[in-house]
């Protein structure tokens, strides 16, 4: 598998600088979910110019390229396109300036504060690498570029379109997320990865009155205040110690002034666990105490409960973790770690899930090596680093866009046969 390793990766410096010309004009032209017009369009003609077979608008601008070289074993390998909603500080010069109108009026800036650039320019790398090294491997390649997964309705909205009609059943799905640990670290993790993750939006309805008069009125900020205290012993008091979970209200929105009781209050929470049984438990605990609540304060009506977002856990197969995490540790050597498990959350699960494969996600570092261990060594990583989502995230190209590809490249040839076969 090495020797077809170095064969496919020989041709890495050929092509870096275009990549990383490609990685800069992704990350100052970001697309929020499900308007990846522009990238789509990008990557689809990188495909093209490979050989690819193309499929573009599957859910939406969802794009895949399928490569058939002869006979053998069938590789999936995703990237999601999408930015989000933020404003950029970064400083850099290939900085987001992008904005798009808002949702309330206005105009709404966007960046690439995930590093699904990142994931983009890893994966069309890939594909160009493997285009190029046909003689050392054997199989087909699906390269599947997601749409809209930080709204988690991305994967769902290409497996509604068809997409387990429309391409090779992969006999494996594999895929990598850049998380700021220092570039050049790669990471795999067997079982529970990353967490699921609900977003829930609650109204407690009460019935409003002058401040004056409180006899009048029965009280939603109250009936709220009472609720998300309440709330807090789901995962200090129902949940063992051993059974990690996160419930935070994020949102409580009521009233317009302070002599006026409302007649409703909002909630929106947003919860995060890895087994299913235990988010089963805290979302039943919390429509439990919601209702309790609405009841004990003699709310008007029955409370609401909407469902904004829904992220599944990312529980990775264990066979095919331990085969990835072999090869990288046989090319990359002491950059090869087990990573931690990991509070953030994806939908690409649901992919491999439709086809009913196994799969398997890793991390890949972004920042930059001596500004952490720099950190590291203050013990002010968290403090320093910018994470995902933050308005400075910003990965290093180098060396995080040749790990990326390499450990694409590297994982996939764990399960593509070695030189082409027909019959």
């Amino acid at each position: 598998m090495e020797s077809g390793v170095g064969t496919v990766l020989g041709p890495l410096g050929e092509i870096r600088a275009g990549i990383e010309e490609f990685y800069r004009d992704l990350h100052a032209h970001p697309e929020l979910g499900l308007r990846e017009y522009r990238t789509a369009g990008k990557v689809a003609q990188r495909l093209r110019d490979q050989g690819y077979d193309v499929i573009e608008g599957v859910g939406g601008t969802g794009v895949i390229g399928v490569l058939v070289n002869g006979t053998g074993p069938t590789v999936m390998l995703r990237a999601d396109m999408d930015a989000l909603p933020v404003r950029e500080r970064t400083g850099l010069p290939y900085a987001s300036e992008v904005t798009v109108p808002g949702p309330e009026g206005g105009r709404q800036p966007v960046m690439h504060a995930c590093g699904h650039d990142v994931h983009v320019s890893c994966l069309t790398g890939f594909a160009a690498l493997m285009a190029r090294a046909r003689s050392a491997w054997s199989g087909t390649v699906v390269a599947l570029f997601q749409p809209s997964e930080e709204n988690g309705d991305g994967a769902d909205a290409m497996i509604q379109d068809g997409l387990t009609e429309r391409v090779p059943k992969p006999d494996v799905v594999l895929a990598q997320h850049v998380l700021p640990y220092p570039a050049g670290y790669v990471g795999t993790r067997a079982g529970p990865f990353l967490s699921a993750a609900d977003s829930l939006r609650v109204t407690l309805h009460g019935r409003g009155a002058h401040g004056s008069a409180p006899q009048a009125a029965i009280d939603p900020v109250v009936m709220a205040a009472m609720t998300v205290v309440r709330l807090q012993t789901i995962v200090s008091r129902e949940l063992a110690a051993t059974a990690p979970a996160v419930l935070t209200v994020g949102s409580i929105q009521s009233g317009s002034g302070p002599n006026v009781i409302p007649d409703r209050a909002v909630l929106q929470l947003n919860v995060r666990t890895y087994d299913p049984a235990v988010r089963e438990h805290v979302l039943a605990s919390i429509e439990r105490i919601v209702r309790a609540e609405a009841q004990a304060t003699g709310a008007v009506r029955e409370p609401e409960f909407e469902t904004l977002a829904a992220f599944p856990p990312t529980i990775n197969d264990e066979a095919a973790t331990d085969e990835v995490a072999r090869a990288f540790a046989a090319h990359f050597g002491a950059d090869a770690h087990t990573i931690d498990v990991q509070t953030a959350s994806e939908d690409m699960s649901r992919i491999p899930g439709a086809f009913g494969v196994p799969f398997t996600y890793w991390g890949i570092g972004g920042a930059d090596p001596g500004r952490y261990a720099e950190a590291e060594r203050k013990g002010t990583v968290a403090q320093d680093i910018p994470v995902n989502h933050s308005p400075e995230f910003a990965p290093v190209p180098q060396p995080t866009l040749d790990t990326g590809i390499k450990a694409l490249a590297i994982a996939a040839l764990a399960w593509l046969g070695p030189g082409p076969r027909t019959g």
